[in-house]
């Protein structure tokens, strides 16, 4: 224990667990840029440094992505795919190449202006996602630039002891390359809770608290600190009887995750008897082995989009028919709902021919919008998803959905991919159904209206509330707006709710709201039945709803809804859920 007096830090908690030990502070060194011109007839060789540099980077990269799928999975690993994409970007090559030639200047020099033109672009899009595809062009571009001046580029592969790692902020591959033997956890200034340090950190099971401002200059490497990624808390230099209390509660979070466990298998039944589908969230087909072995009731939400990242491309009708045949036939009897391309957001980015640059890409062309406008490459996806449909429990589900003639549009060409492939004698099943995602405030407004032409709702919470509140959740100064308990979301759940109910149609919730402990015994008051979250948090929720009774969660809901403000919404759900656990 060090000697300093006993601070306390507040931040974002990122990633779930306690741990207490060394900080290890990280700081990116800052490299020199030289700039001078270049004769007439040397350009030539400067490109040629610059092509080498390149495949040196891409090796690299690829390196790393070898090492984050063998020791963290493939999912993890997938945060290079995009990294490749950018080294590949050919407008950000074909622009240095000219800037080399028309400038006579030095290729770092010339990548640099080029890059920074791209940087400075994305800097002023005040939204959580781009910044994370910003980090990715700032690492990429980091390590071209490492090459070009023949230096090695500093990382944290070298730490031999147990560390808890602090850093303003860091870049993916910073934290790709940490030897998860020593790594007790993360912190940072910066960050959000989608940044991929949080991703790698959840995937390493260890804690990892963002956001928590002016924590470097209090700091020095070795003191000791406790991260509380549960709270996100931060603590430096804890005195005895605070080391006490943090050590038994991580005991107890630790039992509880036992508890969780034994319940996997067991249905997700209330005191009363009545089931909750407590169905998976997935990116792609490494996680299938985790929601068989967590329990789960099928896979609520299959992200497509991973197959369009993967590639760098549209993948065609045969790789995307595989994969959603593999998935399918997994899972058995148990559910699988494909949610179609949501493309667009912060995934325009890296393919700017595909819809040119917006200047807000999530009120832009993304998700139904973005598939509608490439009916081809839907039809083909809609045609894959088919094919799958006859080898197992699958249904389709289109995101994004905010009119009426957009659903109707969709239905449209499913229509048409149905009479090809009957009029190829290419079986599927006939009567599959399709369900849409609500996350727009407008959808909410017409939810009779849409259950008329599809068969099932499936509420997407983090898109709804941005919408809603038009709030981005990684602005600092407009965070605390991103309120789940806000009485006015709560009313727009219920108005979700009772719609469905009058077209006798299922609703299900599949954003993060649904893997909150807290909020759980609401939403089942609400009346939703069936719960879509990661993995990971399935026995922690069929724990809890085992725990439960609908008469007593519909009564918490009644009081709950007849307050104003979204602190006591908050502070009464969380006595309720301390009393059940």
């Amino acid at each position: 224990m060090g000697s300093g007096k006993e601070q306390i830090f507040a931040g974002i908690p990122a990633a779930p667990g306690v741990s207490f030990g060394k900080v290890h502070i990280h700081i990116e060194n800052d490299l020199y840029i030289p700039h001078y011109l270049v004769d007439k007839g040397d350009d030539e060789e400067e490109i040629k440094r610059f092509e080498l540099a390149l495949l040196k980077t891409r090796h690299e990269i690829l390196e790393i992505r070898n090492q984050v799928a063998d020791r963290l999975g493939e999912e993890e690993a997938q945060i290079f795919d995009a990294h490749l994409l950018i080294l590949e970007d050919p407008a950000l090559i074909d622009e240095t190449v000219k800037e080399v030639h028309s400038s006579l200047r030095n290729v770092e020099y010339s990548f640099h202006k080029i890059s920074q033109k791209y940087i400075e672009a994305f800097q002023c899009i005040n939204d959580e996602f781009i910044r994370e595809r910003l980090n990715d062009i700032k690492d990429v571009s980091r390590r071209i630039l490492y090459n070009l001046a023949g230096e090695k580029l500093e990382t944290l592969e070298s730490i031999d002891s147990e560390q808890i790692i602090v850093a303003h902020d860091f870049s993916p591959s910073d934290a790709a390359v940490i030897p998860t033997e020593f790594l007790q956890g993360f912190i940072t200034e910066a960050g959000s809770r989608t940044s991929h340090v949080v991703i790698m950190a959840k995937a390493a099971s260890v804690p990892a608290v963002v956001g928590v401002h002016d924590l470097l200059n209090e700091l020095k490497n070795g003191d000791d600190i406790i991260v509380d990624g549960y709270e996100g808390v931060i603590i430096i230099h804890p005195s005895e009887d605070t080391l006490f209390r943090y050590g038994e509660t991580k005991k107890q979070h630790d039992t509880e995750e036992l508890g969780f466990l034994r319940v996997a298998d067991k249905p997700a039944i209330t005191t009363d008897g009545i089931h909750v589908e407590i169905m998976a969230n997935i990116e792609g087909n490494n996680e299938i082995p985790g929601v068989l072995e967590t329990g789960s009731d099928g896979i609520g939400l299959y992200r497509t989009e991973y197959l369009f990242l993967k590639s760098g491309g549209f993948p065609s009708e045969e790789v995307q028919f595989k994969a959603y045949k593999e998935v399918v036939e997994a899972l058995g009897d148990s559910l699988t709902i494909l949610r179609t391309y949501d493309l667009g957001g912060d995934k325009v980015l890296l393919r700017k021919d595909l819809v040119g640059r917006e200047d807000n890409p999530y009120l832009g062309c993304r998700a139904i919008r973005f598939s509608l406008l490439y009916p081809e490459v839907f039809k083909d996806q809609l045609r894959a998803m088919l094919r799958a449909s006859a080898f197992g429990n699958l249904k389709i589900m289109f995101p994004m959905i905010s009119s009426l003639e957009e659903l109707q549009e969709a239905n449209q060409l499913l229509e048409e991919v149905k009479n090809e492939l009957s009029k190829k004698k290419i079986k599927f099943n006939e009567s599959i159904e399709v369900g849409i995602m609500i996350e727009i405030p407008s959808a909410v407004a017409i939810c009779d209206i849409l259950a008329k032409h599809c068969d099932f709702f499936s509420v997407g919470t983090n898109d709804l509330m941005q919408y809603m509140f038009a709030v981005d959740r990684g602005n600092d100064r407009v965070a605390h707006l991103y309120q789940p308990g806000n009485p006015g979301f709560l009313r727009v759940l219920r108005q979700i709710v009772d719609s469905s109910n009058a077209a006798n149609q299922p609703v299900s919730i599949c954003g993060e709201l649904a893997g909150d402990l807290e909020f759980v015994p609401l939403l089942i008051g609400l009346g939703m039945k069936t719960l879509s979250v990661p993995p990971n948090f399935v026995p922690s929720i069929k724990y809890l709803v085992r725990q439960l009774s609908l008469e007593e969660s519909e009564a918490l809901t009644t009081e709950v809804m007849a307050l104003h403000d979204a602190e006591p919404i908050i502070e009464k759900l969380k006595a309720f859920y301390d009393s059940k656990h």
